[in-house]
């Protein structure tokens, strides 16, 4: 794959804003977007919530891995990824070799009050959310930096900051 076909990944903890600034992050780039929950819910006929709920997290990870599997081989996109798709190192490998994976670092706190109204989070449908995303930091955030091409961390991420980053290290990924 040509370096300015390769796909831009976003990759963080649930309301990091992957969704959002992946968007924006596509308009700016010219390059199309999906959201990989999105297209399992669209492939399914089903919400996440069921899915976890008829499947379990386990059948939710082996949909998502065909998912990002089929995403690998699209060029031009920037994906905007559930929080959990470093668990599996097939999905690790595909995101790093197809691609530009940035991770948004936000911090616990501000990640617990953008998600504490959303009831379709089913990692989150717990009595403590905030000890629940530590315990998801604990565990994912090294997966995440083992693939960054680039970390951003804080609360107030922007797709404008996003580009201002890969820009100022140098890490564009498309030509200019």
């Amino acid at each position: 794959m040509e370096y300015d076909e390769r796909n831009v990944y976003l990759v963080g903890l649930m309301g990091a804003g992957k969704t959002t600034i992946g968007k924006a992050l596509a308009r700016r780039l010219a390059y199309g977007f999906v959201d990989s929950d999105h297209e399992i819910e669209a492939r399914t006929g089903v919400s996440l919530p069921t899915i976890f709920e008829i499947e379990g997290e386990e059948g939710f990870r082996r949909r998502e891995a065909l998912v990002i599997a089929d995403l690998a081989r699209l060029g031009g996109q920037v994906v905007a990824t559930g929080g959990g798709v470093v668990l599996r190192p097939d999905n690790r490998e595909n995101l790093k070799d197809s691609g530009f994976v940035i991770y948004l670092d936000v911090p616990l706190q501000t990640l617990c009050e953008r998600t504490r109204h959303d009831k379709g989070r089913p990692l989150l449908q717990v009595g403590n959310p905030l000890q629940k995303f530590r315990e998801l930091h604990a565990q994912r955030d090294p997966l995440y930096r083992s693939i960054a091409n680039l970390v951003i961390s804080g609360s107030r991420i922007t797709a404008q900051s996003v580009v201002n980053q890969m820009i100022k290290e140098k890490k564009v990924p498309w030509k200019r």
